[in-house]
């Protein structure tokens, strides 16, 4: 376009030039001429755009959106429209606590209001793209910078008009698969509203306020202090339990023993001592009385 213009220009000074006399008359041909190969190469080059991958072109004559997109690659055009190439690409749109991962500079989390009054922060990252058939429209009724527009106000708005409806211990820990799922569906509906294709949405964090994390952390502490003591009275019940069938046994061995031995057996047993007393190396006198124990000398004791 600006080559066209240029043109125009140019030949409009050849026609005035040519008018005055002087030696400057004799370039009035010469400029026109330039000026007409200017406007060739603008054409040309205004009639040819390249669109690259992930993106669509909208056309855009005098102010008005055409509703024709123009894909990825090369496309002829009218010279004289404006081609606004927009990235239909999945775009990832963080809103975070943490200084610079989000969009915004700071901290830019979400601070919504639970049903039991508590204020709770939430990060959230909202992965979106653009509807390609839409596009014309959302520029002309959003325009180019509708992240700032419909993406981050509507997502914002959802969430706290969501948040209400669940507790905050709840929505930190059993609910939060639940209220991802609720402001997803939502959210999806507004966007689809406005040619925006809602993707995903992450709820990556859940901050409570700090006397609520100080009263679930005791609480986790009692529970597992609960379930150390049930360990521990379990074990000693194991081993009171092992003490009084290693009790048992003992009683029924020595009952056993104490049925089975007679006379003839402690007698039996007795000469198989003695008989073992009279193998060995150092001298014995074995003194066989009337009792049932022998008596046992050593011929060293004086």
């Amino acid at each position: 376009m600006f080559l066209i213009i240029l043109g125009v220009l140019a030949i409009a000074v050849g026609f005035a030039v040519a008018k005055t006399e002087g030696p400057v008359q004799r370039y009035a041909k010469l400029i026109r001429t330039v000026g007409f190969v200017v406007i060739i190469i603008g054409a040309l080059t205004s009639c040819i755009v390249q669109i690259d991958a992930g993106q669509v072109g909208i056309q855009k004559l005098f102010g008005k959106v055409q509703n024709r997109i123009l894909q990825s690659g090369l496309n002829f055009v009218n010279p004289l429209v404006d081609v606004i190439k927009m990235d239909i690409k999945t775009k990832n749109y963080t809103m975070s606590g943490v200084h610079d991962e989000g969009e915004k500079a700071g901290d830019d989390a979400i601070r919504v209001l639970t049903a039991d009054g508590l204020e709770v922060t939430i990060d959230l990252s909202v992965l979106y793209r653009v509807v390609p058939s839409e596009a014309p429209r959302l520029l002309a009724q959003t325009g180019e910078d509708f992240e700032d527009k419909i993406v981050r106000p509507l997502t914002r708005t959802r969430i706290r008009d969501n948040a209400v409806y669940y507790d905050a211990v709840a929505l930190y820990s059993t609910k939060r698969d639940e209220f991802q799922q609720r402001i997803f569906k939502n959210i999806e509906e507004d966007f689809k509203k406005r040619g925006l294709l809602l993707e995903n949405l992450l709820v990556r964090n859940i901050t409570l306020p700090a006397s609520v994390k100080a009263t679930i952390e005791q609480k986790i502490n009692a529970e597992q202090d609960a379930q150390k003591m049930q360990f521990v009275l379990q074990k000693e019940k194991q081993e009171a339990e092992r003490k009084r069938v290693e009790a048992q046994g003992i009683s029924d061995y020595q009952r056993i023993i104490s049925e089975s031995l007679t006379d003839r057996q402690l007698q039996y047993e007795s000469i198989k001592a003695q008989l073992e007393l009279s193998k060995s190396q150092n001298a014995k006198i074995i003194i066989m009385g009337k009792g049932n124990t022998p008596v046992i000398l050593n011929p060293g004791d004086k």
